[in-house]
């Protein structure tokens, strides 16, 4: 076979292939709204993000006090670290909080959710494209 021949065949393959989706999502990772008072740092956006995430409160609290090691609070819908946080480290933790938890890594969509898989793990499952894979508990 020669290279034109070769070269006609690839590429008659790669018309026939599905065109891939080149939909662009709307979904943003919010941004933390949070104030520092004394040695506390408050969150005042964490039902938004929950929402957004659609998780329990309780999970991104639990999640945010293992990744800074300090002990949280949630009052009335906002937040309280035991320590202060500048936004920047807060918003990296919840983007890392979207990226481990709630994104896809096959679709790079965010409507999944988490099913308890024992002994300290997750089942992450896409509802989007299907994909399953576990993950570590927070």
């Amino acid at each position: 076979m020669d290279d034109n021949n070769y070269k006609k065949l690839l590429d008659n393959a790669f018309n026939k292939l599905p065109k891939l989706s080149t939909e662009i999502s709307d979904f943003k990772i919010p941004v933390v709204d949070s104030i520092i008072q004394g040695s506390k740092t408050t969150i005042r956006n964490l039902a938004t993000i929950a929402d957004k995430a659609r998780r329990d409160q309780n999970d991104i609290a639990k999640y945010l006090s293992k990744e800074f090691g300090v002990p949280v609070n949630i009052e009335d819908q906002r937040l309280v670290l035991n320590s202060k946080f500048q936004p920047t480290e807060l918003n990296k933790k919840i983007e890392k909080f979207f990226n481990t938890y709630v994104i896809c890594k096959e679709c790079h969509k965010p409507d999944s959710h988490l099913e308890n898989a024992g002994r300290g793990m997750l089942t992450f499952v896409c509802e989007a494209c299907g994909a399953r894979y576990g993950i570590k508990s927070y």
